[in-house]
């Protein structure tokens, strides 16, 4: 039985990494980013609404005890 001649492996696998970096390397110099987005404030906006001014409190109905 032949033995596997690996000889050709190195260069084969090395040609395909480099082929690959290559590859990726154009497809993202061809990707256009966004510029860097402006920082919005946190402020949250107060909605005005009739539970905000008066106080309610609910109370649960009383256990009836038997």
């Amino acid at each position: 039985m032949p033995q596997l001649d690996t000889s050709t492996w190195f260069l084969t696998i090395l040609s395909m990494y480099m082929a690959l970096f290559t590859l990726l390397q154009l497809k993202i110099s061809n990707h256009l980013y966004s510029p860097d987005p402006k920082p919005t404030s946190a402020k949250t906006q107060e909605h005005q609404t009739p539970w905000n001014t008066t106080w309610t409190k609910i109370y649960l109905p009383l256990s009836q005890s038997q």
